[in-house]
């Protein structure tokens, strides 16, 4: 188990981005924070410092926790190979896929080994009775009966989820309940997501959110943008990419319009079919597709990265040449989180359109970005998407996340009809404003801190 550094966050140039309303609001948030958990450190635990949105929320949150002078901290779990396997696959059959019948005594036994020979007692040295934890998704559950036997007030967190359960999903929530019973609070990101046995007066709903000044979603000129693809190597220019990059032809031109996906390698992201669709829409020549993901060697708690790639690399070679020719896998660097943000940013900045062909998601963290940036997206209707895009109003969205004919007509209808874009994209960046910013998580989580401090006071 380590500690990942932290530094303060400036929540006065927060406040300053923010309508008068929401700023009061947090700004209260925060008076109460400053007076109620005084004395108290609240320590996050999760499986990663690098390579997906829990990571890259809890650099931001905490640090504008830290900024109003709340003692925040962050533990990241070790694991070896067997615990993230036996993690992914509980991610997996949360979102409704895999083999219900691997939940045995056996993988019971390897999770608690990991969690409790690497982590239980480093945490046990560090945390006091007064202070609070936050256990974040499948990996940490374990930790929480352990710490709550030495008093201290747990809640645990899951940011995955399924809307409609099934036997895949019931067997992951079973093999979760015996070790998150007993929390002070369980949060998700919707309430379809919590199971039946999670009782009503310690549910917590707290949707995730983007920092608009972090790096991946501050302003950016169009000018830094194209320096920074060209840095990385996917635009035409003769500078050292910084990427990892199957094209089967040149980079785009400077004058290319992009479509483009950020996810990670995982299968549940479907960038085979974002492949196979943009095959079928017709499009003109000069659109090309980019799928974007972090490089796998820096995503340490998804064993499965690697094959996905490989599976993707293949798909990509089965498609024609002529489609070949305008669709390029890029591995981002994860060595520097400013530089892969920075490449993001530009990424989503640049496309003309932003796709997210989840076939599950438990928030889409890609989608707030690409909506604040004002691009139009087409995405499928599955999981937290939902609650970011109403169809036709803030972007476009696929019923049947596995229909390709209709994400290839809504990828045609936002290329070529530039009304609907706009207008779709000037509505995207007022919906990521008034509900999907860093304050409204700030005064949720508050609110949590708030009400467990009181809770182990009582």
């Amino acid at each position: 188990m380590r500690e990942v550094e932290l530094t303060p966050r400036s929540l006065s140039a927060l406040i300053s981005t923010l309508p008068p309303d929401q700023a009061a609001g947090l700004e209260t948030a925060i008076s109460q924070a400053q007076q109620l958990l005084d004395g108290r450190t609240v320590w996050n635990v999760n499986a990663t410092a690098t390579g997906g949105g829990v990571a890259e929320m809890l650099y931001t949150l905490l640090g504008y926790f830290i900024d109003a002078g709340v003692d925040a901290r962050w533990l990241v779990l070790d694991g070896d190979e067997e615990f993230f396997t036996i993690t992914k696959s509980i991610h997996n059959a949360v979102h409704g896929v895999g083999d219900p019948s691997e939940f045995n005594a056996s993988r019971h036994a390897g999770y608690r080994r990991a969690l409790y020979d690497n982590n239980l007692q480093p945490m046990l040295d560090q945390v006091r009775r007064q202070d609070l934890v936050l256990l974040h998704d499948p990996q940490a559950a374990g930790l929480l009966q352990p710490l709550k036997d030495a008093g201290i007030s747990v809640a645990w967190r899951s940011h995955i989820g399924r809307d409609v359960p099934n036997e895949q999903s019931t067997a992951a929530w079973d093999f979760i309940h015996g070790y998150v019973d007993g929390a002070d609070a369980i949060v998700f990101s919707r309430p379809q997501y919590a199971p039946d046995w999670v009782e009503e007066d310690h549910l917590w709903i707290i949707p995730p959110s983007i920092d608009p000044l972090a790096v991946k979603n501050r302003q950016m000129a169009s000018g830094s943008c194209q320096r920074v693809l060209a840095r990385a190597g996917l635009v035409s220019e003769e500078i050292t990419s910084q990427s990892t990059i199957v094209q089967g032809g040149p980079p785009p031109s400077p004058d290319d319009r992009l479509v483009v996906q950020v996810s990670r390698w995982d299968r549940l992201k479907d960038m085979p079919g974002v492949m196979a669709g943009f095959a079928r829409a017709d499009l003109p020549e000069d659109v090309h597709l980019l799928l974007v993901a972090p490089s796998v060697a820096g995503v340490s708690d998804d064993p499965e990265g690697e094959a996905v790639l490989a599976e993707c690399v293949a798909e990509w070679e089965g498609l024609s040449a002529s489609t070949r020719n305008r669709v390029s896998l890029l591995s981002l660097p994860m060595d520097d989180i400013e530089t892969n943000a920075m490449m993001v940013n530009a990424l989503q900045r640049r496309a003309t359109v932003v796709a997210q062909k989840s076939l599950a998601e438990g928030f889409g963290l890609t989608v707030a970005e690409a909506m604040w940036k004002s691009r139009p997206i087409v995405a499928s209707a599955v999981g937290g998407i939902q609650d970011q895009i109403t169809n036709e109003r803030d972007g476009l969205l696929v019923d049947d996340p596995e229909d390709l004919d209709a994400f290839a007509l809504a990828l045609q209808r936002l290329v070529t009809d530039q009304r609907l874009a706009r207008q779709l994209a000037r509505s995207a960046h007022r919906r990521v404003r008034e509900n999907f910013l860093d304050d409204r998580q700030l005064v949720r989580l508050v609110e949590l801190f708030c009400a467990m401090a009181a809770n182990s006071a009582a």
